[in-house]
């Protein structure tokens, strides 16, 4: 059995953190929730995280939930992989900067767009993303003729950038802008995200088989 556990569903934002377990490159065990069955509001899970909710991982006992920091956590606890800055480097402002920015403005955003909620003028000062709209042109203001977003190499926030941008894309939630595209389209094809793709989706076909 592994040291690193990871507690997913391929039809969730695991599959974000399935990425970021490829590109770490170590050996963990898979633990598929059934949200068919409840699983994911079983007593066992709900010790994990009472949230009930995945992506989740245990590493050497560790627990660690939510994207942006699990993904924060796998670069610190995996240097060798080279997914953030060092400590000492003043890189590791900007990137903390954009991993936290998709977790915070970016997922705000489109939650709110899902639920088709339009903050009034008045409202967006108390809300944290304020609207779409300027959450959507300073991601651009980012990324745009970029193919990273902190130095001169890949790093766990162009991982949930891209994954955020591309997923809302793709689902209708974020508007398609040549930036966008230009930034998402490189890192897509990343081995290590065509890996996770592939996992992920044939759990989905196995899942969508019929019961014998």
């Amino acid at each position: 059995m592994s040291d690193l556990v990871f507690y997913t569903n391929p039809m969730s934002r695991g599959r974000i953190i399935r990425w970021m377990l490829e590109e770490v490159g170590q050996p963990y065990e898979t633990r598929v929730l059934d949200w068919e069955t409840g699983e994911a509001k079983a007593a066992d899970y709900l010790a994990i995280n009472p949230m009930g909710k995945v992506p989740a991982i245990v590493h050497d006992g560790v627990v660690v939930t939510e994207c942006a920091a699990i993904c924060a956590y796998l670069a610190d606890a995996f240097p060798q992989a080279g997914l953030a800055p060092p400590a000492n480097s003043r890189l590791r402002g900007p990137y903390y900067r954009w991993l936290f920015f998709g977790a915070g403005p970016i997922e705000q955003a489109v939650a709110a767009k899902m639920v088709n909620l339009e903050p009034t003028i008045e409202q967006r000062s108390s809300l944290g993303f304020g609207c779409m709209e300027d959450v959507l042109g300073t991601v651009e203001g980012a990324v745009k003729d970029r193919t990273y977003l902190v130095g001169d190499g890949f790093t766990a926030a162009d991982l949930y950038l891209a994954s955020h941008l591309s997923w809302g894309m793709n689902f209708g939630t974020i508007e398609k802008r040549p930036a966008f595209e230009a930034y998402v389209e490189p890192h897509l094809q990343r081995p290590a995200d065509l890996r996770a793709d592939g996992i992920d989706n044939a759990l989905l076909a196995a899942q969508a088989q019929p019961a014998s």
